[in-house]
């Protein structure tokens, strides 16, 4: 699966979810380890983690195998790493702390329609 396919997958089912402010960062020139970043903001502990369980079944039904997770159990972030695509599921607080969009600044950004 194509990168830009499987960001429209995490995408579409942090969007099914409810997920606020989806943004998606190109750092294929800035990093090695992944193409796309996908961030978005859950509004609980549950809610991080229902986005989190959604996007991996979805990119597993459509016979993508997840590299790994982490912070599931938590609830404030989760990662997932889909290979050319990382996505990370916080809530606002911890997304405000890390500020990753501030840390790839310069990277390509775009905001889903849902998230502004």
């Amino acid at each position: 699966m194509q990168s830009e396919q499987l960001v429209q997958l995490a995408v579409d089912a942090l969007e099914d979810m409810k997920a606020q402010d989806i943004t998606t960062l190109d750092v294929r020139d800035k990093t090695s380890v992944t193409d796309v970043m996908v961030i978005a903001s859950g509004t609980s502990s549950r809610h991080v983690k229902s986005l989190a369980d959604n996007v991996l079944e979805k990119v597993k039904r459509s016979g993508v195998q997840p590299l790994g997770s982490e912070g599931l159990e938590a609830g404030e972030w989760a990662l997932l790493d889909l290979g050319d695509v990382v996505v990370h599921v916080m809530l606002p607080a911890t997304r405000e702390f890390y500020d990753l969009e501030r840390l790839w600044r310069g990277a390509e950004q775009s905001r889903a329609a849902h998230g502004e």
